[in-house]
């Protein structure tokens, strides 16, 4: 077995199942969602392989009906992420000597047992736990997810297949350690991938893991956890916690072995858990790595040469699809005027048609918000909206939270570029627009780029190749992810590396090959064949 060369299966996207009426991955995905619907789970900690049950325990509820328990979670103490710390460095000894083919094989083996027994199960709990549509659910807890998995394996084999040259009479090669200590993955409720890949990327590279799910997305965190551990995954290499997050992240910043943080959510708390970093930066063996990817302010900018159908339909899907719960969706647009009508009349023509409700009934496009917070910051930016003499709700503008946490699609025209719905970060089906001048496309351009602090993701309609360049210049820095002719959402594994920088993160590209390259620290080896055995240069004859 040592004496080989591995290749890993190539990786191909995972094909995205339709859940058409009759299709049998409709029938299974709604039989397991009602299963769960109906029924009631407590979920524990998970250090060192073995279910941990606090004295605290917090309930779970899908947004879209937030009086219907699901069931319970427990938090941890400080003294449990202490144990938790502990198991990640026990675990360590093992899992960093374990041949990289072999830890490949768990991530492929989960790969197919998400494709396969578990779909139905991490798409419905999905639904339930994160108010997703069924279409929504399946390109990411299932789809994503998979071409995380699969891909990652491979980027891992191109990591270690990259090696330096070596002079005559030697042999030059790298190693690729894991970082010395663990590493903390903080992940947020809108994407059960990205929580998967959090944690899944790093510990694939050799790291063992303290993971804190977000507390609103516990119930499919669970069943992450359930697919790694029947993949095979050792006892202790991802160590899952839940609870308060500032006294975790607290206890795990007080480590002398904290060695890295994969972090995705907000911007304000990356920038916090940065400055206690600094703060402690004497205290740890290494320097941490800081992996983070945060807010954004994403935009959808259209040229007069733009055809009105294809960017109404990149506002619709950009900016209302999960509710605008996307990092990467469209919350700002920018229409020049000879088209702007003509593109908002077909954006309130396609508004018309979506329907809102569970996403157990298949018709409805949008569900609810995340939570009651979520749900009052968008209550009362919609009600400032409606006072504001400067902004004009043109769609939309309602909201129900008797049963779920429902805020309807809206659209917003304003006549001020730097008004707070076009510079502050939402995160709802809320999206504003703002209508400039044909003539003044340049000029709109600095004005893109200098509204937001982030610098995500951004799409530009034109037909116009010239305007498309000027944009491509001009928009260099504006967002990690640069879309032409589409919507700024739905970035693929292998396609679309995903990632961006000013106060959208540290652009590490989730989804491929640089990001794991920030959980090894490289270790070069010299050997010299045979060695010197006289001082003496020929120089000095």
């Amino acid at each position: 077995m040592n004496n080989s060369i591995h290749n890993v299966p190539i990786p191909v996207n995972e094909p995205i199942l339709d859940y058409a009426p009759g299709s049998p991955e409709k029938a299974a995905v709604l039989n397991a969602y009602e299963k769960m619907y109906n029924s009631t789970i407590e979920i524990p900690l998970k250090i060192d392989g073995k279910e941990v049950k606090t004295s605290e325990k917090a309930s779970m509820a899908p947004p879209h009906n937030h009086q219907h328990i699901l069931g319970h979670y427990h938090k941890a103490e400080a003294q449990h992420i202490k144990d938790a710390i502990a198991s990640c460095l026990t675990a360590r000894k093992a899992w960093s000597q374990m041949p990289w083919p072999s830890r490949a094989s768990i991530f492929l083996k989960a790969a197919e047992l998400i494709a396969g027994p578990y779909r139905a199960k991490i798409n419905a709990a999905t639904m339930l736990a994160q108010s997703k549509t069924v279409h929504q659910a399946e390109i990411d807890a299932a789809c994503e997810f998979i071409d995380f998995l699969r891909f990652n394996v491979a980027y891992m084999e191109e990591i270690y297949s990259d090696q330096p040259l070596s002079g005559e009479g030697l042999w030059n090669r790298l190693s690729y350690r894991p970082l010395e200590g663990f590493v903390y993955a903080v992940s947020p409720f809108n994407f059960t991938a990205i929580a998967g890949n959090l944690c899944s990327s790093v510990a694939m590279m050799g790291n063992t893991v303290l993971w804190k799910p977000s507390d609103h997305q516990v119930f499919s965190a669970k069943i992450i956890m359930d697919v790694f551990e029947e993949a095979g995954l050792p006892p202790g290499v991802i160590n899952m916690v839940f609870g308060d997050p500032e006294m975790i992240t607290n206890e795990v910043l007080q480590s002398e072995d904290f060695a890295g943080i994969h972090y995705t959510g907000s911007t304000t708390i990356f920038k916090a858990i940065w400055t206690k970093i600094g703060a402690n930066i004497n205290r740890y063996k290494t320097y941490p790595r800081i992996v983070g990817e945060t807010g954004g302010k994403d935009f959808i900018l259209a040229h007069p040469t733009a055809h009105p159908q294809a960017v109404a339909t990149g506002i619709i899907r950009g900016a209302f699809e999960f509710q605008g719960q996307k990092c990467s969706a469209a919350s700002r647009v920018y229409l020049p005027e000879s088209i702007a009508d003509d593109i908002l009349d077909r954006v309130i023509a396609d508004m018309d048609s979506l329907k809102m409700g569970s996403p157990a009934d298949f018709s409805n496009f949008i569900t609810a918000v995340i939570h009651n917070g979520a749900f009052q910051r968008l209550k009362n930016a919609i009600e400032q909206a409606k006072k504001d003499p400067q902004v004009e709700i043109l769609k939309g503008g309602g909201y129900d939270d008797s049963k779920g946490y429902f805020i309807e699609p809206t659209l917003v025209r304003t006549t001020n570029p730097h008004y707070t719905t076009m510079e502050t970060e939402l995160f709802g089906p809320l999206v504003t627009v703002y209508v400039y001048k044909d003539e003044e496309w340049s000029n709109t351009l600095q004005l893109v780029d200098g509204t937001s602090p982030y610098a995500l993701t951004g799409a530009v309609y034109a037909q116009d190749r010239y305007a498309v360049e000027e944009a491509l210049v001009a928009l260099e820095d504006a967002a990690g992810n640069f879309y032409i002719n589409d919507k700024p959402t739905g970035a693929v594994v292998g396609q679309q590396p995903f990632g961006g920088a000013r106060a959208s993160g540290t652009n590490d590209k989730a989804g491929s090959a640089a990001n794991l390259t920030r959980w090894v620290s490289p270790r070069l080896v010299k050997e010299t064949l045979v060695p010197a055995t006289d001082y003496r240069y020929p120089f000095l004859g």
